[in-house]
């Protein structure tokens, strides 16, 4: 087995509430054992409530070191799981942001809410720009990610986001199959190199259209 060191991470976006319908939860769990058992870390946002905080203990119990980031605001309010192997503290929502998009080798997008869409459309937009070039997974439990899916679509089809920006995305109903996405993209030699061309709207079909 890989040392604590070695081992990639995950950084994982979610809800810190539980949801109305448990299934969320359960999959926020799966996610976190599935992310243990193929030898990945966690980064998350630190809380220790709702989905946040189910996701962290899982790992964390199937062998993940769990890394939480949390501002000091937040600390209180998500009540910050003092359980983590590392808890950082940040003053801001952005340093925050920055902290989990550079510790994480890759992206998950469990359900959530308003924080949880902001954090996945930085991070999908900074892949996008070729701040990164890490994979991004959105799991779809019960459904939950149809809509925003339909929503990138929507722009792919009015013009305003290119076919190669949505086709970054990685999509599965399943935690594990998720988790096996994600490592399948970390361990390919072929990815395609940015190419603002391909990924940016303004070079899109409709332009110089009048």
């Amino acid at each position: 087995m890989q040392s604590a060191a070695s081992r990639p991470a995950v950084t994982v976006y979610c809800a810190s509430a539980r949801g109305a319908d448990a299934a969320h939860l359960e999959a926020a769990a799966a996610f976190g054992q599935a992310l243990a058992e193929a030898n990945f870390h966690l980064v998350y946002g630190g809380g220790g409530i709702g989905l946040m905080g189910e996701l962290a203990r899982s790992a964390q119990r199937h062998g993940a070191h769990v890394t939480g980031i949390i501002t000091e605001q937040f600390l209180t309010l998500e009540q910050g799981w003092t359980g983590c192997d590392e808890l950082i503290v940040v003053g801001s929502m952005r340093e925050r942001k920055q902290r989990m998009e550079d510790l994480g080798s890759a992206f998950a997008v469990l359900s959530g809410g308003l924080g949880t869409w902001e954090e996945f459309f930085e991070t999908l937009v900074g892949r996008v720009i070729g701040r990164h070039t890490k994979p991004i997974g959105i799991l779809n439990t019960n459904g939950f990610a149809v809509p925003l899916r339909q929503l990138i679509e929507h722009g792919v089809a009015q013009g305003f986001v290119r076919p190669a920006a949505r086709d970054l995305l990685l999509l599965h109903d399943e935690p594990a199959g998720l988790v096996e996405q994600l490592r399948r993209e970390l361990a390919a030699t072929d990815a395609v190199p940015h190419d603002p061309q391909r990924m940016l709207p303004m070079h899109g079909p409709h332009e110089g259209r009048r």
